[in-house]
């Protein structure tokens, strides 16, 4: 499943259809336009629809995502967005479409006018196949599988790079020095572009008033410039954010250019570099970099998946790369970007993927590869013995001393012991309250600690007048410190009314004495 969670313009999508989506996008000047791809591979929008940029065909916000049907069915393969904002893809089978603002002909339909729904942009491109699209501010460049780049919309400082600062309206191929040479890979700043060739060299064109071309200079460019500094160094991958770049090399080096006075650049100051610098990571070998025109955060990954970001995070400056607890640089543009958009188009692998914890999950209670069942109540659960060695200390002792496939358990009940036997293969604990209260005497019998501390949070979220005085001997008898403090705290702040419940009536005698002791020391009965 794609984690979009950590994207708030998600939030109010029910569980169920996230996990529905293999594809994402967030953009918009607040990060309050979203556009997904389902499992299905249907195409739905959300956000305020700015310029018409979720491609609905109107002009109306929506709270509620609402399918885009031209495009269902697509299969999107790159999508970029522009800050009107407009948007563009390339499908599976080469084709282009844009949408949305278009006050500058970065729809490259030859006109002015606002898009509204998706359109097939043909001019130039219709015997293309384009594999990459990139959106600046108002411009747009296209990357075709024979290494080819189209580029049309805005021009005021050469980023079509046609060798003029007039608007482009329809796909021009931007050729000079790339005439006979192969792209492999593009990317675009505010107002300029830049294209990594396959021999590892680089090139960039359009606006260079913060060096942002690495060219050593700040004169725009109006045809694509090679980086001459980086003459010898292979680069695989650039990356573009609002006036800097970031670049990676096949050896895993990460060089960064243009503006800094966020730390973009990661040089450990914010003084702007005009040409490539060696950032030191103090890692091993980087694999991605990651940035986005709309903001001055930049992020890359190692070999090992640690996560690095610098630059503008949340308002503040960081100058050297900084090392996070993320998975992936897509954290670093949802949690610390302003705005909060995608740098890139979210997805996971093909539909059959499963991560470890998602596979484990899915086996847990089948009889197909199972190699032990637990009888409890007359019912039957399927697991493996390996994974409970490795899960569980009682089990670790237990199955090295068995080979029994079936063994009966008889102090739990059915629903308590199968909760204990999925936690082990999920990590979490799915049960109300009150059976939450035999896991915990589970837990306690297992000196499973970490079990405990989860029923009892469990616990806590269903505390109610009706149950209170019920868990608060449950946390007394397991001896849980924490959760017996919460309900008698829970039960004097409700006292009338948890005094009158059926539960208080049946109250052990002691557990009463104790009750109204603590309780009159706690201030309960002053008039």
């Amino acid at each position: 499943m794609l984690d979009v969670g950590k994207w708030p313009v998600f939030a109010l999508l029910p569980p169920e259809e996230l996990r529905l989506i293999r594809q994402a996008c967030v953009f918009g000047s607040a990060a309050n336009e979203a556009l997904y791809v389902t499992v299905n591979d249907e195409v739905f929008a959300l956000g305020t629809n700015c310029s018409g940029c979720l491609g609905l065909g109107d002009l109306q916000s929506t709270i509620e995502p609402r399918r885009i049907d031209v495009l269902c069915g697509k299969k999107i393969v790159s999508l970029s967005y522009g800050t009107g904002p407009h948007v563009v893809i390339a499908t599976a089978d080469g084709e282009v479409f844009a949408w949305g603002h278009n006050g500058y002909s970065q729809l490259g339909n030859g006109t002015t006018n606002h898009g509204l729904t998706p359109a097939l942009v043909s001019t130039n491109l219709l015997s293309k196949r384009v594999t990459e699209v990139a959106c600046g501010s108002h411009h747009t460049i296209a990357l075709t599988t024979d290494g080819e780049v189209y580029a049309w919309g805005y021009n005021n400082s050469g980023q079509v790079g046609s060798g003029s600062t007039a608007n482009q309206p329809t796909p021009r191929r931007v050729s000079s020095c790339l005439q006979n040479k192969v792209v492999v890979n593009i990317a675009c700043g505010q107002l300029c572009s830049m294209a990594v060739l396959d021999n590892g060299e680089i090139y960039g064109w359009g606006y260079n008033c913060n060096g942002q071309l690495g060219l050593g200079n700040n004169g725009n460019q109006q045809t694509p410039c090679r980086i001459a500094a980086l003459q010898g160094v292979n680069i695989i991958q650039v990356a573009c954010g609002y006036a800097h770049t970031l670049a990676l090399t096949d050896e895993g080096f990460v060089y960064a250019w243009g503006a800094n006075s966020y730390g973009q650049l990661g040089t450990g100051n914010k003084s702007n570099q005009a040409l490539p610098t060696q950032i030191n990571t103090d890692k091993e070998r980087m694999v991605e970099v990651a940035a986005c025109h709309t903001s001055h955060t930049s992020a890359a990954k190692t070999q090992s998946g640690q996560v690095l970001m610098w630059g503008q995070c949340r308002g503040q400056a960081v100058a050297s790369p900084h090392l996070t607890h993320f998975s992936s640089t897509d954290d670093v543009f949802a949690c610390f970007a302003t705005p909060a958009v995608t740098w890139h188009l979210l997805s996971v692998d093909g539909d059959d993927y499963l991560t470890v914890a998602q596979s484990l999950k899915k086996e847990f209670d089948s009889a197909e590869i199972s190699d032990l069942k637990f009888l409890v109540d007359g019912k039957c659960i399927h697991v493996h013995k390996a994974l409970l060695k490795i899960r569980c200390e009682h089990f670790r002792a237990l199955l090295n001393e068995t080979d029994e496939d079936a063994i009966e358990i008889h102090q739990f009940s059915y629903l308590v012991y199968r909760a204990f036997l999925e936690y082990l293969y999920t990590d979490t604990i799915n049960l109300p309250p009150e059976d939450a209260i035999g896991l915990l005497d589970l837990a306690t019998f297992y000196r499973e600690t970490r079990l405990k501390r989860l029923c009892q949070e469990t616990i806590k979220r269903g505390i109610s007048e009706e149950n209170a005085i019920t868990l608060l001997s449950a946390a007394v008898k397991y001896e849980a410190r924490d959760l017996e403090e919460f309900c008698f705290k829970f039960c004097v702040n409700h006292l009338t009314a948890v005094t009158q419940t059926q539960a208080f009536a049946d109250m052990d005698h002691d557990l009463l004495k104790n009750f109204i002791s603590k309780a009159s020391r706690y201030g309960a009965f002053k008039n």
